[in-house]
């Protein structure tokens, strides 16, 4: 499915996150950014060591107890397609999803591409965050991450555009659904 909201492209695909030639990936991290299962495992292992080398300087310097929930940091993206991942940890919800994890995961969307217009950056390729190993619920979580998106490019005309690459068939059904919806109610 592919739309255009403020002259930005806002694409969502089944696909594999790493393989993804936009300028810039986000990778849905741990807080200690040292990688980790999932999305996080394979960026790292497919960008391989320079990311990790770039992840240690953040964690020595700006982030020594770890990057907080809801934020966004950017490094190399090694050997990927994409010139750069940029880091954001969403919400752990267990099954539950609280006005609280809500807004973290709304803040991580949103900060990413906050990084990226900070970094010049003109395209950016998302997972679907927290949905994995941090349980969030698929249905909540995909519009809250449309909400995000759509919020910070009718704001900032700067991004030309977002992808959502999504693991299977049912993750993009969720989403799908949620833009829908969303552009339904505009």
């Amino acid at each position: 499915m592919e739309t255009t909201i403020n002259g930005t492209k806002l694409v969502l695909k089944i696909g594999d996150i790493t393989e993804e030639d936009t300028q810039a990936i986000v990778n849905a991290a741990n807080s200690t950014l040292m990688g980790g299962g999932g999305v996080d495992g394979a960026i790292h292992s497919k960008g391989g060591p320079a990311i990790l080398e770039e992840c240690k300087k953040i964690r020595q310097t700006t982030y020594p107890d770890g990057l907080p929930t809801g934020e966004a940091v950017i490094t190399t993206g090694g050997n990927l397609k994409a010139e750069y991942v940029i880091h954001t940890v969403g919400p752990v919800c267990h099954g539950r999803f609280t006005e609280n994890h809500e807004k973290l995961l709304y803040n991580a969307y949103y900060n990413s591409l906050k990084v990226a217009k900070e970094n010049g950056i003109k395209t950016v390729a998302f997972p679907s965050i927290s949905t994995g190993a941090y349980r969030c619920p698929l249905d909540l979580s995909a519009r809250t991450a449309m909400m995000a998106v759509i919020d910070f490019i009718k704001n900032e005309n700067y991004i030309t555009e977002v992808r959502f690459v999504l693991f299977t068939d049912s993750i993009y059904y969720y989403y799908e659904e949620a833009l829908k919806e969303i552009l339904n109610e505009a």
